[in-house]
């Protein structure tokens, strides 16, 4: 799944997975329980999230890799926030042709800047069991509390507009050439992400039926 950040590439990588009963790999996610549990991997992460930075590649590429041998992954996978650079691409494509297997679509959320920022300030998350809430197009039930567990809804640290932006520069620069990477490839399926959630969802899946 391909898109700048805030474009829902999370959301519909969990419903793409939870429909084709395959693993959900984010390396976003990775990174986050890491910082969670203050492990050695969230110190070597903390300085580069904070800042709406991208981790470098060579951790950012063992780590997936990681994830992605494990018996669960055997049978497909849906990724998510991996690669985020032609350099993460080229070692994910050497990874599967070791293991002789191939991507077989790149999903790319397209969405306008103005509503990435409008869509990530006014995200919340659980604390607890981290569940995604938006105050404008998605709000809890109760103010601030979660619908699932009922624990605190809070702003992600690197969620305020300056932090925002600087990420979407990020993205122009190190991950958009992926679109062209994965262009010429045959690959890359562009859809719409500023329509219903479940529309989406749908036409990701007609083009990967199709």
């Amino acid at each position: 799944m391909l898109g700048p950040p805030g474009a829902g590439k999370g959301t519909q990588a969990k419903l793409l997975a939870e429909r084709l009963q395959v693993p959900h790999v984010s390396s976003g996610d990775i990174f986050r329980a890491a910082l969670s549990d203050r492990s050695l991997l969230g110190q070597q992460v903390s300085r580069y999230l904070e800042r709406g930075e991208l981790v470098p590649d060579d951790l950012t590429i063992a780590v997936v890799e990681g994830r992605l041998s494990e018996k669960d992954c055997e049978n497909g996978f849906i990724l998510d926030g991996f690669p985020r650079s032609v350099v993460q691409a080229e070692a994910l494509e050497g990874f599967l042709s070791e293991r002789r297997t191939e991507l077989t679509h790149v999903i790319n959320v397209q969405v306008g800047e103005r509503r990435i920022v409008e869509r990530l300030t006014a995200r919340r998350s659980c604390r607890q069991c981290g569940a995604v809430y938006n105050v404008l197009s998605r709000p809890p039930e109760r103010a601030g509390k979660c619908d699932v567990c009922g624990a605190e809804l809070l702003s992600r640290e690197d969620d305020n507009e300056e932090t925002i932006r600087n990420r979407l520069r990020v993205y122009e620069e190190e991950t958009e050439p992926l679109l062209t990477f994965y262009g010429h490839r045959g690959l890359l399926v562009t859809v719409d992400g500023d329509k219903q959630v479940e529309a989406i969802a749908d036409e990701i899946i007609r083009c990967l039926s199709g």
